[in-house]
């Protein structure tokens, strides 16, 4: 089928590429969790952490005198609106696992997936 070896050799090694790849990514899917919390962070700092268990829709204003418009529904958060050009922001899936974000640059505003909150656990005593 392939004139020589080596040609053969780079097609037998890319597959295993994407083979391996594809599960790695496949693995990394089925071991995230369901989020709890929707945290919500404006220029570097935490802002707010809103449950995702209650549906709301939120304003989220930024330093720069934009904003986005948060809107938590069936256990997901999506924003449906901001005030920058690009829209980049809007056009992300809603999130819901832990670990997801969307992220605004021109607002400085990211929404981060996040977990029920782990008891503090003193290791001193």
């Amino acid at each position: 089928m392939f004139k020589d070896k080596k040609t053969r050799n780079d097609l037998i090694l890319g597959l295993a590429v994407i083979i391996l790849a594809a599960g790695i990514w496949l693995v990394s899917e089925l071991l995230k969790e369901d989020g709890a919390f929707a945290v919500v962070t404006v220029n570097g700092v935490e802002t707010a952490r809103y449950s995702l268990d209650t549906d709301a829709e939120i304003r989220l204003e930024s330093e720069n005198g934009g904003y986005n418009i948060l809107t938590i529904k069936n256990g997901k958060a999506d924003v449906v609106e901001a005030s920058c050009p690009d829209h980049v922001c809007v056009d992300q899936r809603a999130i819901s696992k832990t670990g997801e974000a969307i992220t605004c640059l021109p607002n400085k505003t990211v929404i981060t997936i996040e977990g029920e909150e782990e008891a503090d656990i003193d290791f001193m005593s």
